[in-house]
């Protein structure tokens, strides 16, 4: 019974996100620039109590989803930008904030959030200065 469970909730964290609520909304919808300039960044803040969000999601393979830095680096270059943005947004729903997995299995289960994400809940409100962000971002907001 418990398996059972545990693999219903592993299957779960790797499913494909929901389709958007409005047919209108695209993939499209979500902007390269502010990701590169705004979202990017949230990946490699530290977060109290927990490590960055580039320690554990680096890397290729499963939850490994943002490009390794180059030795010395400090930030991605665009090539590596480009391909942390098609990367994370197979983890949006564009246009849904609250139906996207980026957003949700870090925040808190008492702030709306789902039951799992093994690097800990970085989020405690969804008035978290990095979570309203990234909503932005799933919104549809552009760089300026």
């Amino acid at each position: 019974m418990l398996l059972a469970v545990l693999m219903s909730l592993i299957a779960g964290f790797f499913a494909p996100p929901q389709a958007p609520a409005s047919p209108s909304t695209t993939a499209g919808a979500l902007d390269y620039e502010f990701f590169k300039a705004r979202v990017q960044p949230i990946f490699l803040n530290k977060k109290p109590g927990n490590a960055r969000c580039y320690v554990c999601h680096r890397g290729s393979g499963g939850t490994q989803y943002l490009q390794l830095l180059s030795p010395g680096a400090t930030s991605w270059d665009e090539e590596q930008s480009r391909k942390n943005f098609e990367s994370v947004k197979r983890f949006v729903v564009p246009g849904a904030p609250t139906r996207s997995r980026l957003l949700m299995h870090p925040l808190t289960e008492e702030a709306g959030g789902d039951e799992f994400h093994g690097g800990g809940r970085h989020w405690t409100s969804q008035q978290n200065a990095e979570w309203q962000t990234l909503a932005a971002w799933v919104r549809g907001e552009t760089a300026k």
